[in-house]
């Protein structure tokens, strides 16, 4: 029960804040938020994405050009262009680490305001801090683990984040329906979507990138991300932006 109960944490907790803090605020600014909470965000994605860490400066500009370029050539993940996921995956790694370490060219218009903490990349970044939460993970399935089929679990934890992205990125632009017809593959993987919290709704995030809510569209379809974003709201800790 316990690795199982773990496994959740980390499924929902990475998860949440990869759309949360991410793909909402950092790629597509969908609300502002103070300096301060900005910060508290970028610990919390660290502490719950742990090994997989992503930053807000490389996932953001990446994202926003995949929305840019969806399902061409220049597209960093496109399942038009690649024979199998893991070659996806893999180029989506190089993509990001590329666009994250500086190592490209970037057009100055997928660069405007995304938020970076130079300093505390470096380290969340850095393959000590993922050795570290890696050697974390190992101990606590060492200690709880109670049938041999638990520790099939531990890869997964290992690239959650990852894991989380190629759900959407591969099966998002195969599988599920559309509402909109939009000039790439986008659809919307799950009717109800208790699993990705609100991104499976790909097809229609791919109609209006800068809407906080990617449900809405048809009654079934709950964003349960977008519900914490709205009680974020009401507290006064992030200011929706009017679509």
């Amino acid at each position: 029960m316990a690795i199982l109960l773990f496994f959740i944490v980390l499924w929902y907790g990475g998860l949440f804040f990869q759309t949360f803090f991410l793909h909402r605020y950092a790629a597509h600014q969908t609300f502002t938020m103070s300096r301060r909470a900005e910060k508290v965000s970028f610990v919390l994605t660290w502490i719950f994405q742990g090994s997989s860490y992503l930053s807000a400066y490389g996932y953001g500009i990446m994202h926003r050009m995949h929305h840019a370029y969806a399902d061409t050539e220049n597209d960093p993940h496109s399942p038009k262009y690649d024979k199998n996921l893991m070659k996806m995956m893999l180029r989506t790694k190089d993509n990001y680490q590329d666009i994250n370490n500086k190592d490209v060219y970037v057009e100055e218009k997928f660069l405007i305001n995304v938020p970076q903490w130079k300093s505390f990349d470096h380290f969340a970044s850095s393959m000590l801090s993922r050795i570290l939460w890696g050697a974390l993970y190992f101990l606590f399935f060492l200690f709880f683990v109670t049938a041999w089929w638990q520790w099939l679990l531990l890869p997964l934890a290992f690239l959650m984040a990852p894991i989380h992205g190629a759900i959407i990125n591969w099966f998002a632009h195969i599988y599920g329906y559309v509402n909109f017809k939009v000039n790439d593959t986008s659809k919307n993987l799950l009717p109800i979507d208790f699993l990705m919290m609100g991104e499976s709704y790909h097809n229609n995030h791919h109609r209006n990138s800068g809407k906080p809510n990617f449900g809405g569209v048809r009654w079934h379809e709950i964003d349960p991300t977008y519900v914490v974003m709205k009680m974020l709201h009401s507290f006064k800790l992030i200011q929706l932006k009017r679509v």
